[in-house]
């Protein structure tokens, strides 16, 4: 029978992941198997470095944390080795790199995940894993910004069907093009309303 102290400890250890779940905007949960030592060093340290929380966890301790929280639904993956990643601001971080590094592995595996304290299946895991960082994506978002919206989409979907990568020139020339007539049509009306008043200001000869 586990002693009073081991069973404060547990207590503790499952309030500490309730509190880290309450506090995160996404999770996912892997399968680690198989994962070397130099591996795991370097995959903890990227996801350290992308502010993503990553801890080895007890199925069992897992599932007392989960219990009574929009979680639950995770509890069918809680079996062999579990790890769990989590981010207080970064929707995309944890599923990105981890799926990179799940897909060079034949034992490492993707197995759940959240956003906003609602639980996303494996499928769903796996796109949002192929979405590109923060800064791609806000730099992709700047450059089309004055684009149409049809175009604006074309070069997102660009990114994510390039894992990530920011489209080449001549991908994202068509958005451009597009933009620039829309840009002038915007410019249009501006300059018209300018040089009306100040015709009207000027005195007659």
């Amino acid at each position: 029978m586990p002693s009073e102290k081991v069973l404060e400890l547990k207590k503790q250890q499952v309030a500490d992941l309730k509190t880290r779940l309450d506090g995160a905007c996404a999770g996912v949960l892997v399968d680690y198997r198989g994962i070397s030592v130099a591996d795991d060093t370097q995959l903890r340290k990227e996801l350290r470095e992308a502010g993503v929380t990553y801890t080895v966890s007890k199925n069992t301790l897992l599932h007392l944390a989960f219990a009574g929280t929009p979680y639950e639904a995770l509890d069918g993956v809680l079996e062999g080795t579990t790890a769990l990643a989590t981010s207080t601001d970064d929707y995309v971080a944890a599923a990105r790199i981890l799926g990179k590094f799940a897909d060079k592995s034949d034992s490492f595996n993707l197995k759940g995940g959240f956003i906003d304290d609602e639980v996303i299946d494996l499928a769903k895991l796996q796109s949002l894993a192929k979405l590109p960082s923060r800064e791609v994506l806000l730099a992709t978002v700047l450059s089309a910004f004055n684009a149409p919206m049809a175009a604006f989409a074309r070069v997102i979907q660009a990114v994510v069907d390039k894992g990530g990568e920011a489209p080449a020139a001549e991908e994202a020339a068509p958005a451009a093009e597009e933009a620039a007539p829309a840009a002038e049509e915007a410019a249009a009306p501006a300059a018209e309303e300018a040089a009306a008043p100040a015709a009207e200001e000027t005195p007659a000869e």
